[in-house]
């Protein structure tokens, strides 16, 4: 366990950083130089290889996480993405995530809602199985059907991996860190 909790630290680190690793960089980028245009350097805020990843607005049947039906809504999303790695078919294979994200999370039947700040730091390696390994550091909002936690939704925050089946049964293991029941606060 301990050697889990030092490399998921080192893990989250280096992705609240934004740090990669030498040999992840897509053979298409550039690297960074004095001999770089200004039209290929990036813009405030933006590193060089980082792209916006918005997400998009969601809707859940009632049972399928919580007793109501759900709909999500991003009201702040800053966060952007940074392929590490390919698989041999040019899909992505590890992407980093970083960025402010707050999702308004209304309860359909009552109105009832909270804004989560879902602002987390993650590593996701995507698997030629379509399963997907989760490395994160800080909070993220997790929907489970099948998994270790009851059916629900999350905001899970710390030092925590996410596994995804292909089948879509999660296994979060959180190595230092809470998780809030998003269903109990606007039930």
């Amino acid at each position: 366990m301990r050697r889990t909790a030092q490399f998921l630290t080192a893990v989250a680190a280096a992705t609240a950083l934004g740090a990669a690793p030498a040999h992840a960089t897509p053979d298409h980028a550039t690297p960074a130089t004095a001999t770089t245009s200004a039209a290929d350097r990036p813009g405030p805020g933006h590193a060089l290889g980082w792209e916006p990843a918005p997400s998009a607005p969601w809707d859940v049947a009632a049972g399928q996480r919580c007793d109501f039906a759900l709909h999500g809504e991003p009201v702040v999303d800053e966060v952007v993405q940074r392929v590490l790695d390919r698989h041999p078919d040019g899909s992505p294979k590890r992407v980093a995530y970083k960025g402010d994200l707050v999702v308004r999370v209304t309860n359909q039947e009552t109105g009832a809602f909270h804004d989560a700040d879902a602002s987390g730091s993650a590593i996701v390696e995507y698997r030629a199985d379509g399963s997907q390994f989760w490395s994160v550091l800080g909070p993220v909002l997790v929907g489970v059907g099948e998994g270790n936690l009851d059916r629900g939704m999350y905001l899970v925050d710390g030092v925590w991996t996410l596994f995804i089946t292909a089948s879509g049964h999660r296994t979060v293991t959180v190595a230092h860190g809470t998780t809030t029941d998003i269903c109990g606060l606007i039930a």
